[in-house]
């Protein structure tokens, strides 16, 4: 009798060709990221990275970051536009990394999906890649798994992970913030990709279509909000850097000297108040005045709409603010300066203060981490920034 010619595991809805189609398509891309400290091509079981550079290091550590994008992509699938997603993943894990101060190294991907589709699975990707190159971080690997049954052919997800390096005596984080130093804001893109289960939430209650105008933000709901996120990671580098001290001379006294940048603070999931808490040292407090921005229109619209204040979503949402640097009053200037010229809006929101705390309630700390105290203060500013 003979054999079957059919694959089984086709008939359980795996299409092994496709993924082998989707990473002929990703190739290019994902090539564009590497330089001669990645070795080896595209589609090995792991990828190889040269660590010789680490000898030039007194005491190298290795910083680590693993994220994804959350429901932000069920938005991507609605409306079939899947370029901008693999921004926002790099985004939420390499911006980790600086927080630390390090320089990120490498990044792998781990795309999980109902059905294979390659140029879907090579628009992902290539948003990936260019975000990769964006932030000075290689590409060396990453994973698509095929889940039929478990997830709708129209589904995926997407997570990440990112390694990078910082010298011991140059980690940034609450133990270098001193009383006086000022906290300065830095625009963020939109939403960037935090809170979209209550965006979901508001559009849908609203009987909104992600296809819809949405007339107050100049294009249609789904693009409004696929807007991708800000990348911070290689300004902030050169900032840290620009904002080393220098001898009387005027000479630099090398990359591992101090930078004025004492802390920073990535707004993700929490909202400004917890993820600023988070590097602040236990005892310090700070008051982080609204009066000093004007949120973004997309989050005036979608308060609006859900008909609740900007200030009942500061747990959720950024409200145009995507990171929080805390550095030495005197550099303040100089960092504002710096920022511009990477294209950065940067404003002071708050001052740091150790001493007697003001009456009122303050969020402390957040995620397990012991930190300081922060509240928001006063009423937002009105109109454009």
């Amino acid at each position: 009798m003979a054999a079957s010619s059919t694959n089984p595991y086709s008939e359980a809805g795996v299409d092994t060709a496709a993924g082998d189609r989707a990473v002929e398509l990703m190739k290019s891309s994902v090539r564009a990221t590497h330089g001669p400290e990645v070795l080896g091509g595209v589609g090995g079981f792991a990828g190889l990275f040269d660590a010789s550079a680490l000898l030039g290091y007194t005491k190298p550590l290795l910083a680590t970051s693993t994220d994804g994008v959350g429901t932000k992509v069920a938005i991507a699938q609605a409306i079939d536009k899947h370029d901008t997603i693999g921004q926002d993943l790099v985004g939420m894990v390499v911006d980790d990394i600086v927080v630390v101060g390090a320089k990120p190294l490498f990044m792998t991907d781990y795309i999980a999906c109902g059905k294979v589709v390659p140029e879907r699975i090579a628009d992902i990707v290539r948003g990936i890649a260019d975000a990769c190159t964006a932030t000075g971080t290689a590409l060396v690997g990453g994973e698509t798994a095929e889940h039929p049954g478990l997830l709708g052919p129209r589904d995926y997800d997407v997570a990440g992970a990112a390694t990078g390096i910082v010298e011991a005596d140059a980690v940034l984080g609450a133990d270098r913030v001193q009383d006086g130093d000022v906290v300065l804001a830095l625009a963020s893109s939109g939403l960037h990709s935090n809170g979209y289960s209550l965006v979901r939430h508001i559009i849908t209650g609203a009987g909104i279509g992600y296809g819809d105008d949405a007339a107050d933000l100049g294009t249609t709901w789904g693009e409004a909000l696929l807007e991708p996120t800000r990348l911070y990671t290689l300004p902030l580098l050169r900032l840290l850097d620009t904002l080393r001290p220098s001898t009387g001379s005027g000479t630099a006294q090398g990359p591992n000297e101090p930078s004025a940048v004492h802390s920073l603070s990535h707004v993700t999931g929490g909202g400004i108040a917890a993820n600023l808490a988070r590097v602040l040292p236990v005892g310090s407090w700070a008051e982080v005045d609204r009066a000093t921005w004007s949120p973004s229109p997309i989050f005036r619209v979608l308060s609006d709409i859900s008909g609740t204040g900007l200030e009942s979503t500061e747990g959720t949402w950024n409200l145009g603010i995507g990171f929080l640097a805390v550095i030495d009053q005197r550099q303040k200037d100089a960092a504002i300066t710096a920022l511009a010229a990477e294209g950065i809006h940067a404003w002071q929101v708050a001052t740091v203060g150790t001493g007697a705390r003001p009456a009122g309630e303050f969020e402390e700390g957040a995620k397990g981490v012991d930190g300081g105290a922060v509240r928001l203060v006063g009423a937002y500013a009105d109109g454009a920034e």
